[in-house]
């Protein structure tokens, strides 16, 4: 546990961090948003972002893990925060995890579309990732053409519809889905993964079942859409 006075050194040592990206975040083309590890919660954010919001940042600090679901949209978080807490677990200072998010701006009443990168930060005394920091750039799509958009819509349902047959998946199924839209043979995937090729037909054939999908370019759409290929 730690003491008082470890916190205060720590504490000190995040606000020190802190203060390397601040000096710079406002004249970036994006929103930085630096979140503690631990409590999942922000420890800053640069004032362009809080101005959106319509919140100080020390009343996003109280919101603590509250402030994901008063300004985004969780039914997508549901995809994309796994991606990151996987990404914090390799612990690779080089690894980014980028994805769209909708959030909730205080002066308008439909979400604004964001492409958002993510990575490490700072670790602390035994390099665990501490806080991470993301870099999210809104997307105008009165400038983007019309396909572009519609097709984020599309895929943005798609991930809504289907994230709780998705989630049902095993660490397994997911390797076997991913390498059959590889086009891989039941034959590859045994050799891939050391299994006998009786044993990948009946994955392939769970999957069809799991996913409701009755041809590879079904399956396909999974593959793509959570991030697979």
């Amino acid at each position: 546990m730690q003491s008082i006075t470890d916190s205060a050194v720590l504490a000190d040592q995040i606000n020190a961090k802190i203060a390397e990206i601040s000096i710079i975040a406002d004249e970036l083309p994006a929103v930085v948003i630096i979140h503690n590890n631990l409590t999942f919660s922000v420890e800053y954010m640069s004032d362009r972002g809080l101005k959106l919001l319509g919140i100080s940042l020390e009343e996003l600090r109280a919101l603590g893990p509250a402030y994901h679901e008063r300004f985004f949209n969780m039914e997508e978080a549901k995809v994309y925060v796994p991606k990151i807490f996987n990404a914090l677990e390799r612990n690779d200072s080089q690894e980014w995890v980028t994805f769209f998010q909708q959030v909730k701006h205080v002066d308008k009443p439909d979400w604004t579309w964001y492409c958002t990168g993510t990575k490490i930060f700072m670790r602390d005394e035994n390099e665990k990732p501490l806080l991470s920091i993301s870099l999210a750039l809104p997307l105008d799509i009165t400038h983007h053409n019309t396909s572009i958009v519609e097709r984020l819509q599309k895929e943005n349902d798609f991930l809504r519809e289907n994230f709780h047959k998705y989630s049902r998946l095993t660490g397994r199924e997911r390797d076997i889905l991913k390498l059959t839209c590889l086009g891989k043979s039941s034959q590859e995937i045994s050799d891939c993964l050391f299994i006998s090729p009786t044993t990948a037909d009946t994955h392939r054939r769970n999957l069809k079942k799991k996913l409701g999908a009755n041809s590879i370019y079904e399956l396909s759409q999974f593959a793509l859409a959570f991030g697979l290929i």
